[in-house]
């Protein structure tokens, strides 16, 4: 995926402003701030949580330009979205990996699969609850409720950041709600 595809959400103020691919939400927010120079908007990527810097100089090419820069191809397998990152063990897990059937990024992807599905979910709640208070943090964080909000976030007591949370700006709270329990916006 993409910068330009990324899936990203913006507020003007308490108010969902845009949400979908960066680049529609870049230009949502290049135009509203054309109309009102003065509005206050965040805008986070639904990923992970962080705010997104948008650089909005030039035209909307120019825009999209820079959010989906043409570039060149590396190694690997680009259809498959293989990245080549690398990696540090010790010589006896090399040495381990190299008895593998099907060699060492095979054997590794095989071990990574594997914990995935053996931690029970655990990892992509954390994950999912430190995007949402990430995003919870410039949004909420002085509104009523917010530290009882963020304790039931952290405790994946949903009802309980609900009731936390019920006075806050419903844009707000179903953002949150969504990064942190539903996993619609953010998981891959």
């Amino acid at each position: 995926m993409s910068d330009a595809d990324r899936p990203a959400t913006a507020f003007d103020g308490e108010s969902f402003l845009a949400r979908g691919p960066l680049t529609e939400v870049a230009l949502a927010v290049r135009q509203r701030l054309d109309r009102r120079p003065d509005a206050t908007i965040l805008t986070f990527d639904d990923r992970t949580g962080a705010v997104i810097d948008l650089d909005l100089r030039g035209t909307d090419a120019e825009i999209v330009a820079r959010l989906d820069p043409q570039l060149p191809r590396g190694r690997g397998r680009p259809k498959l979205g293989v990245v080549a990152r690398e990696v540090t063990l010790l010589p006896r897990h090399w040495d381990w990996l190299a008895e593998q059937p099907g060699g060492a990024s095979q054997a590794l992807r095989r071990l990574i699969d594997e914990a995935r599905r053996g931690d029970g979910g655990q990892t992509q709640g954390r994950i999912a609850r430190e995007r949402a208070y990430r995003v919870m943090s410039p949004l909420a964080g002085d509104r009523p409720g917010f530290e009882e909000a963020t304790r039931a976030l952290f405790a994946d007591d949903e009802i309980g950041f609900f009731r936390q949370a019920a006075g806050w700006p419903a844009d707000i709270r179903t953002y949150v709600q969504e990064l942190a329990w539903s996993g619609v916006r953010g998981d891959d």
